[in-house]
């Protein structure tokens, strides 16, 4: 099979680039992936619970329902979805190869590619984590922080650099108080951003110190988590309504490894201020190529700017 353009991914990057594609009457295919990285299709977004900063929500909605309407939308246009993962894919030449985990021995052809594979948010893999992930458990501040089950409650985040110190101080909006934990005696956090933690009296950074465990009551929600001082030893049953991770993301990027730039973290680079890479004809959209967002709005916008850069450079090597 040989398609213009072949977007990998299922995530609000993908399918907002899949709608503008198929509405420019490109016919997308779309390899949403099956159980690719360890996430249904939808991406993150199909793990968390209410999202109530999508623009055209008044009163919020849920992530796995966010994402199946993007995909029916997706549909609706003309986009062709498969639920099938693109395990191989060769970018040395034009028209671009690749072939899938389900018929391996079978290889297509697209003139572009749009990269939309996401990242995925490091687990600390703490007993009770799988039970209160996303009962308590949560790895965006921005995103989950306001929900109801944290406003006014005792909150936790682990991590000890820029985006620990980041999502610390936002939470001390809702919080009735932040605690930070840091595995190690000192913060990694940039000096700024540490100065500013640090003097903020609605959080208190524990250093040595780190989560072992995660425990909660009849209602499925995480009530206390059990802190270790590695300095001394010693452990603690601490009261605990959220626990937030700002330990890192890993971009899913195994599949360009070697074919196009990244960076030291494996993000795919991209020029600034567009979603070309280094390989002309391959675009990058969404939490693949954006470490700092990492918002659903941000990833539909970057799904968008790689559409209309694939659509223009369809057209300009058009024979």
């Amino acid at each position: 099979m040989h398609s213009k353009v072949v977007i990998i991914g299922s995530g609000p990057a993908a399918h907002t680039a899949a709608i503008y594609l198929a509405r420019a009457e490109l016919k997308p295919v779309l390899y949403e992936g099956f159980m690719a990285n360890g996430t249904a299709a939808g991406g993150q977004l199909t793990t968390t619970t209410e999202v109530e900063n999508f623009p055209g929500f008044p009163k919020g909605i849920m992530g796995q329902e966010l994402m199946d309407n993007m995909r029916k939308q997706s549909e609706h246009f003309g986009t062709e979805i498969v639920t099938d993962t693109v395990t191989k894919l060769d970018l040395s030449q034009r028209p671009f190869r690749y072939s899938t985990e389900f018929n391996p021995d079978e290889t297509h052809t697209a003139d572009a590619v749009i990269l939309a594979t996401g990242a995925s948010a490091r687990r600390l893999d703490l007993p009770g984590e799988d039970k209160y992930w996303q009962n308590g458990i949560s790895a965006c501040a921005v995103c989950d922080g306001a929900l109801p089950i944290f406003r006014g409650k005792p909150l936790f985040v682990i991590g000890g650099g820029d985006s620990a110190a980041e999502e610390a101080t936002f939470l001390t909006k809702y919080g009735s108080h932040v605690t930070v934990l840091v595995r190690r005696d000192a913060l990694r956090a940039s000096k700024t951003m540490a100065t500013r933690l640090l003097a903020n009296k609605k959080v208190t950074v524990r250093f040595n110190s780190q989560a072992t465990e995660v425990r909660g009551g009849d209602d499925g929600l995480m009530t206390h988590i059990v802190v270790r001082d590695n300095a001394k030893g010693t452990t603690e049953v601490v009261e605990a309504n959220g626990l937030f991770y700002a330990v890192g993301h890993d971009p899913a990027t195994g599949l360009v490894k070697g074919q196009l730039a990244m960076d030291g973290e494996g993000y795919i680079k991209t020029m600034p201020g567009t979603t070309m890479t280094s390989v002309e004809g391959v675009f990058a959209a969404g939490d693949v190529q954006d470490k700092r967002y990492r918002q659903a709005i941000t990833s539909a916008g970057t799904g968008c700017m790689a559409a209309l850069e694939a659509e223009r450079f369809l057209t300009d090597n058009e024979e």
